[in-house]
Order: structure tokens, then sequence, then C-alpha cells
């Protein structure tokens, strides 16, 4: 078993921390790649194709919102917004749970099924230019619509 040097003097970066950062960095750089090119070629954020995405993947292409919540590690808020995003545009629809009257199920329409099967091979060409290699640092923010 490898020691790692856990405290680092005064100006001195742990090998716990640089790595840390790597993972923050590179975490935010394919996040960023997957919302552009989902965007420009779906119009979808890499979160909104998520969730659609763990929906076709599923049988019955239906779950109780706080199933999706723990797939797509998204707080019930943040989730709450994408699926309100994704009901608007019709690619999902939100049903009581019969089982549970407290629970809310979302389902995928055929127009959600179609739009992440369209985007899929867009995120997966992301994911394998990006995920693998070097860091590029090369995903700035997006202009603002406002100007």
């Amino acid at each position: 078993m490898t020691a790692t040097k856990v405290s680092a003097g005064p100006g001195e970066t742990s090998a716990d921390v640089r790595e840390w950062r790597e993972l923050l960095a590179r975490h935010a750089d394919l996040t960023c790649a997957l919302d552009r090119a989902l965007q420009a070629g779906h119009e979808l954020g890499m979160s909104e194709y998520e969730v659609l995405e763990r929906l076709a993947e599923l049988p019955e292409q239906s779950a109780k919102v706080q199933t999706i919540a723990k797939s797509v590690h998204l707080s019930q808020s943040a989730l709450s917004r994408v699926i309100g995003r994704l009901e608007t545009a019709g690619l999902v629809e939100r049903h009581m749970c019969p089982e549970d009257r407290r629970a809310v199920n979302v389902r995928l329409t055929e127009a959600g099924l179609r739009r992440q099967t369209e985007a899929r091979p867009t995120q997966r060409r992301v994911l394998a230019e990006r995920l693998h290699a070097p860091l590029a640092k090369t995903c700035q923010p997006l202009p603002s619509v406002d100007g």
C-alpha cells in the first residue's frame, strides 16, 4: 500500500489536494464540453440528457423522482427544475405514483425517447474524445444571451 502525504508545509500542496483539483478540473471541462455539444446539436443540457438516458434504459421508461435523483446525482430541487424543462419541451410526463400517493413518477414520452436516441452519438463522441484525453481546459463559459 502506498502512503500519501496528507499534510503539506506552507506553500506546498499535498498529492491528495492536487489529485482532487485535477478531478474537479476534469469534471468541469467534460461537463462544459457535454453541455455545449448537446445544446448545439440537440437543445439539451448534460443533466437533461442524463435524465432522458436513465429513463430510456428502464423497461417501463418510468421512475420515481427520488430514484432518478439518486442515479443522476442531482438534488431534489435541481432535478425538479430539469424535469420541469423536459416536461415543458414535451420530452417527459409527470404522473402520481399509484403505489405511493406522495411520490411522483416521471415517464419518457415518444418525443423524449427520439431526442435521447438522436443525442446519444453526440454524448458518446464527447466522452470518447475527452474522458481519457489530457485535460484540455479549452471550455470557456458560454457568452451571455443578454449581451
